[in-house]
């Protein structure tokens, strides 16, 4: 676990399943999707569908699951690694530039006509 930890873009969060199994998540915003059960070691790139305004659903697209008590240690961190950074290099290419600031952001993030959430909000102006 520590491994996975060093491994996935920072911040790392980290949750429990009903089966026993861990989920963690990496990047911010997030990247990777790695589940770790008692067998097996899956790795996912980040991806989502919005349901409904307000209701993003996540569904990761899985890169590739190892059986991780079958490898040594060594080739299995290597292997770990490399799916890691596939997932990473696939969700980074899916990212877009919003069409106001030309900021790249991931596609979940962009409203209507491609724009960033910071673009998309109404400007408040000061007066001096």
């Amino acid at each position: 676990m520590a491994f996975l930890g060093s491994q996935l873009p920072s911040p790392v969060s980290q949750q429990s399943e009903d089966d026993g199994s861990l989920i963690f998540t990496g990047g911010a915003p997030a990247e990777v999707v790695v589940r770790l059960s008692q067998s097996k070691v899956t790795v996912s790139e980040f991806a989502g569908v919005w349901q409904s305004p307000g209701q993003f659903t996540v569904k990761p697209r899985r890169v590739g699951t190892l059986l991780w008590g079958r490898l040594p240690e060594t080739p299995l961190i290597n292997a770990l690694s490399a799916l890691i950074k596939g997932a990473r290099e696939m969700r980074q290419s899916r990212y877009r530039p919003c069409a106001s600031c030309g900021e790249k952001q991931p596609p979940e993030l962009l409203v209507g006509d491609d724009v960033c959430p910071a673009c998309s909000e109404p400007q408040t102006y000061r007066v001096h």
